[in-house]
């Protein structure tokens, strides 16, 4: 026969296995610990002790806890949205930045500073937020210690200070809240309703506690509490409970269901409605390649494939057209170390002959004074080439231009007062441009100033002017205009679309953006971000209008059927509690009153149990026939207990046999009879004591038996001082007289 598995011994390892870890898993998964760790963090109370457990249905928190835990989800709510609002805003974190270098003098990342700080704002809160959940789980009562109260009125006084300097100078800064949600809209509708199924699981728990409350209660209720509901409904603010809690939260997801019918998203369209891709001009060159507005950055651009160039025009003292962005040279010079006495000068009174001996691109190497925080570092080929960088003039930017074929347009920015050049400028810098024989087609002229002198002589030249009306544009024949990119958020530049007026965006510089003006049909974008737009090949968050319906109705009906088995898992398991307890408070109550009859009708009729004696020789070998209608001889013993006290053994007990020996005597069945009571026997007669049997077959000493309904700790033992009152009956023909014997210990 094949040897069978022992199917004991791996069981025995697995048990050695959890006994072996089990001291670690208990020293650090301590339910205990657990708790401890819950109520320090929330409340600072780091000693554990025994929480009282809410009660489904009663107030989970003082009154002044209740009073102060909107200010937590207003805390929460704001850092939430200060949080999105400062993500969304990366595009413009540089000129964030140069503001505060205008105002301060040195180069800081603010913008990341600030994007860390709503961070951890946002991240305090919700973890606030979280532990007040987990300690309702826990059913433990909620205190939030003064420290952090304080700290959320902080998180409150920051959101709301940062939201209003935003809103007083950079109120356009909301718009881009709104054009991310063009784009994003799709995938926030499902994000939503993903978070909804999730939230769905402890909602639906606790609903069906409640439920669960309700019925208990209702099943416990006694007459009393019956006449008191009817003054204060417990079952009403249950019910409540259930209803403020379950309908904001199916209104909520039914509102979500229902959300694609209003949204409204550029790159949620047909393939072969999908425009082209927009044509990148290099703003100041690529300047997170190289120092912005020198011949490195131009050309860096061209390598990544600029479409076209895009610069700032400054004019020195001695008519000379030179690139600069800023109105003095503190941050793209050496201006510091040169003449820091006139670092705070405008650059337009600078001759030539100084400018071009300033360094332009040691700033660039510097860790401290890097424009972009994103940036790739660059190599040490790159950081020698930028070291050696100078201010360069209008005449090489457009050499660079002509040569390899690129377009150019550029901010011409006016002298100051007392400048020769003040009411000339326009004049001196077109004299510039047509000395180095461009093609005119390749210069997209954006200053408003001497228009009919441009027009006159640069006829060739492609004007292109901000946001004006259609009919404006038309007349002047003007096939382009140049807007910020939060103008996007506005519906109007599709009629610029239909009037066949090409649009420029201005600074684009997140793929995310590029990507909504993109299927937004802009035709060309400003970026400082060049090396990875020109990487995009496709826009991203582009969608298909029927696969968006597919994945609309796909999310909804699978969330719906997980939601709705869910709930179903909760309340069936809660409902099969609650049946569950209402079943075992019946048995025990009909079990108490079977006792309680049984009590009071016991010296009435005792029900006899027949138990067999273990020194009977019977016992001693189980193979015998134990029934007594074989074995006539047997004795039938009466047992009742009448006061507190043994029997005496009169003759030595039998000891057992081995199975070796003979075979034994017939079987020996005691049945014990329970008597009454010693209260309801009280007037009965007592038998005398016999005296001690004398039989030819071993006799044994009386046992006693407890009744099915007495507890066996109280049944009477040897040594005790309780009486017995034996009856001992013959079956045999020449003993069928009964005997009664009585023996006090």
């Amino acid at each position: 026969m094949p040897k069978k598995a022992n199917r004991i011994e791996p069981k025995r390892k697995n048990i050695e296995k959890q006994k072996k870890f089990h001291p670690w898993i208990t020293r650090i998964f301590s339910h205990q610990c657990y708790v401890t760790l819950l109520t320090g963090c929330y409340s600072c109370q780091w000693k554990f002790r025994r929480w009282e457990k809410i009660k489904p249905g009663s107030c989970c928190c003082s009154l002044r806890e209740q009073l102060f835990y909107p200010c937590l989800l207003i805390s929460f709510i704001l850092s939430v949205i200060f949080l999105y609002l400062w993500i969304e805003t990366s595009n413009e974190y540089f000129n964030f930045d140069w503001v505060v270098f205008l105002g301060t003098g040195h180069w800081i990342f603010c913008s990341i500073l600030l994007l860390s700080l709503a961070g951890i704002l946002t991240a305090y809160s919700s973890l606030l937020l979280l532990l007040g959940y987990l300690l309702l789980w826990e059913g433990i009562e909620l205190y939030l210690h003064w420290c952090h109260k304080i700290l959320v009125l902080v998180v409150i006084l920051l959101c709301v200070f940062f939201m209003f300097v935003i809103c007083k100078f950079w109120k356009e800064r909301w718009l881009v809240a709104g054009m991310s949600l063009k784009i994003f809209s799709p995938y926030v509708h499902l994000c939503s309703v993903t978070l909804m199924v999730v939230l769905s699981w402890p909602l639906a728990f606790y609903m069906a506690r409640l439920e669960r409350e309700v019925r208990i209660r209702r099943h416990m209720m006694t007459h009393s509490e019956k006449k008191r509901l009817k003054r204060c409904n417990i079952f009403t603010r249950l019910r409540g409970l259930q209803v403020a809690v379950g309908l904001p939260f199916f209104l909520i997801l039914l509102c979500l269901y229902l959300m694609p019918l209003g949204i409204y998203s550029p790159c949620i369209q047909k393939e072969e409605d999908l425009g082209p891709k927009p044509v990148l001009f290099g703003h100041r060159g690529a300047p997170m390649l190289g120092p912005e507005n020198t011949m490195m950055s131009f050309e860096k651009a061209v390598e990544q494939g600029a479409y076209g160039l895009e610069t700032d025009i400054h004019l020195s003292v001695d008519h000379v057209p030179f690139l600069l962005h800023d109105h003095d040279l503190r941050r793209t010079t050496n201006i510091m170390e040169v003449l820091p006495d006139a670092a705070f000068k405008h650059p337009a009174f600078f001759d030539w002959t100084f400018l071009s001996t300033l360094n332009a691109g040691r700033w660039f190497v510097d860790p401290q004074t890097k424009p972009f925080f994103n940036m790739k570092p660059l190599s040490e080929e790159d950081k020698k080439r930028a070291r050696n960088q100078s201010i360069p003039k209008l005449a090489d930017f457009l050499r660079l231009a002509k040569k390899e074929n690129k377009f150019v347009i550029f901010d011409l920015y006016g002298p100051p007062p007392k400048h020769p050049l003040r009411h000339t400028f326009v004049r001196r810098v077109i004299d510039v441009i047509l000395d180095s024989k461009i093609e005119q087609r390749r210069v997209f002229w954006l200053p408003s100033h001497d228009k009919a002198y441009v027009k006159y002589m640069a006829p060739g030249f492609q004007r292109i002017e901000t946001s004006l009306s259609i009919e404006y544009l038309t007349k002047e024949n003007i096939s382009r205009i140049n807007v910020d990119y939060k103008n996007l958020v506005y519906s109007k530049l599709g009629d610029y679309k239909a009037a066949n007026i090409k649009i420029n965006l201005y600074i684009v510089n997140e793929p995310w953006l590029f990507s909504l003006a993109w299927c937004s049909s802009i035709s060309s974008v400003t970026t400082d971000n060049i090396p990875l737009l020109s990487q995009i090949n496709h826009p991203y968050y582009f969608m298909t209008p029927r696969f968006y319906m597919f994945m609309w109705i796909f999310t909804d009906i699978v969330s719906a059927v997980v939601i709705f088995a869910i709930f179903y898992i909760h309340w069936r398991r809660e409902i099969t509690k609650a049946k569950l307890f209402r079943s075992s408070t019946i048995l025990s109550d009909s079990t108490s009153q079977s006792e309680h009859q049984g009590t009071s009708h016991l010296s009435v009729k005792a029900p006899p149990r027949v138990v067999e004696s273990p020194w009977t020789l019977a016992a001693l070998n189980p193979a015998l026939n134990k029934s007594t209608d074989k074995y006539p001889d047997a004795f039938h013993f009466g047992v009742a207990s009448k006061k507190p006290a043994p029997v005496k053994n009169t003759v030595a007990p039998l000891k057992p046999a081995k199975h070796d020996s003979q075979p034994p005597a017939p079987t020996k069945v005691f049945e014990f009879t329970r008597a009454p009571s010693w209260q309801d026997t009280n007037n009965a007669t007592l038998q005398a004591t016999l005296p001690a049997l004398k039989v030819d077959k071993p006799t044994l000493p009386s046992v006693e038996a407890p009744h099915p309904e007495t507890d066996p700790e109280e049944t009477p033992m040897a040594g005790s001082s309780q009486e017995t009152y034996v009856t001992i009956y013959s079956t045999k023909p020449n003993m069928s007289s009964s005997y009664g014997m009585f023996s006090n210990n």
